[in-house]
C-alpha cells in the first residue's frame, strides 16, 4: 500500500509594506521639529530679548528719560519692534542650522535621504523658521509692554497684524535660506553683518514711512521687505498714526515672499546637489 505525499500547503504571500506618502513623511518631519523648537523655547526667548527689547530700554527709558525723545516714542517704536523680531529670527533660525549642516557636521545628508523631494526638505525649514519668527513676535509684545510700561492695543487689528508678522518671518527665513546656501562658510557672519544693519536701519523700525522729508531715502526704505512688515504691523495697532495702506504691504510682502521662496528653495536644492 502506497502512501500519498500530502501537499505543503503555501504559505500566503508577504505584500511588502507601501512606503509612506510625501505628505506623512513631511507631516512627521514638521512634528518632530515642532517639538525640537517646543524645548528650544528659551533660545527663542533670548533671540527676542538682547536687540529688540535693549533698543527699547534705550530709546524710551534712557532717550525718553532725558527728554531727547517724546514719551509717545515707545509706541510708535513697539509695532517696528515686533516686525524686527518676526523677520531676524525667522532668519537666524534657519541660516544659522544651515550653515553648519552644510558645512562641517554634514547633518543635511540625513533629511536628504528621507523619501521627500527636496524642495519640500526646504519647505519645511522654512515653515519652522517662520513658526519661531511668529513665536518672536508673539512674545515681544508682552515683554515690550513691561519695559516700557504700555503697549498699543487694538483686537481689531491683531489678524492684520499676525498675517503681516507671517509674511515677514517668511521672508526672513527665506533670506536666511538663500544666504547659507549661497555663500561660503568663512563669510556668513560678515555677510550676516552686512545685510542685517540696512535691513534693521532702513526698515521703518523707528519711524513711520509717509512721514520721511528726503525722497531719496524713501525709494531706499521702500527696496527694503522689512518696511512693510513694520509700517504693516504699525498701521494695524495704530491706525491713527501715518502709514503705507495695508492692501500696499500685503502686495508686496506677498510678492516678496513668493519671489524669494523660489529663489531659497532653488538655492537649497542647488547646493544639496552639491
Amino acid at each position: 500500500m502506497t502512501a500519498l505525499d500530502t501537499p505543503t500547503p503555501l504559505r500566503p504571500a508577504v505584500r511588502p509594506r507601501p512606503r509612506p506618502g510625501a505628505g506623512r513623511v513631511f507631516a512627521a518631519v514638521l512634528r518632530r521639529d515642532l517639538m525640537v523648537t517646543g524645548r528650544e523655547l528659551w533660545v527663542i526667548l533670548v533671540q527676542v530679548g538682547l536687540t529688540p527689547l535693549f533698543m527699547l530700554f534705550v530709546f524710551d527709558t534712557i532717550l525718553g528719560g532725558q527728554g531727547i525723545v517724546g514719551r509717545d516714542f515707545a509706541g510708535l517704536f513697539l509695532p517696528g519692534i515686533i516686525a524686527l523680531a518676526a523677520l531676524t529670527t525667522a532668519l537666524q533660525s534657519v541660516a544659522l542650522p544651515l550653515v553648519k549642516e552644510f558645512g562641517f557636521t554634514m547633518e543635511i545628508e540625513d533629511r536628504l535621504m528621507a523619501p521627500l523631494p527636496t524642495g519640500l526638505v526646504a519647505i519645511g525649514k522654512l515653515v519652522i523658521a517662520t513658526v519661531r519668527g511668529l513665536l518672536a513676535a508673539v512674545l515681544i509684545y508682552p515683554l515690550g509692554a513691561l519695559v516700557v510700561g504700555s503697549a498699543p492695543w487694538r483686537p481689531a487689528g491683531l489678524p492684520l497684524a499676525f498675517l503681516v508678522a507671517l509674511l515677514g518671518a517668511w521672508i526672513g527665513g527665506a533670506i536666511g535660506m538663500a544666504l547659507a546656501t549661497t555663500l561660503p562658510v568663512q563669510r556668513i557672519n560678515v555677510t550676516f553683518s552686512v545685510i542685517l544693519t540696512p535691513i534693521i536701519w532702513t526698515g521703518c523700525i523707528h519711524y513711520p514711512w509717509p512721514r520721511l522729508t528726503m525722497p531719496w531715502y524713501q525709494v531706499v526704505t521702500a527696496l527694503n521687505p522689512m518696511t512693510y512688515v513694520s509700517e504693516g504691523v504699525r498701521g494695524a495697532l495704530l491706525p491713527g498714526v501715518p502709514h503705507i495702506p495695508a492692501w500696499v504691504c500685503l502686495s508686496v510682502l506677498t510678492g516678496a515672499a513668493v519671489a524669494l521662496t523660489w529663489l531659497s528653495v532653488r538655492c537649497f536644492s542647488r547646493r544639496a546637489v552639491q
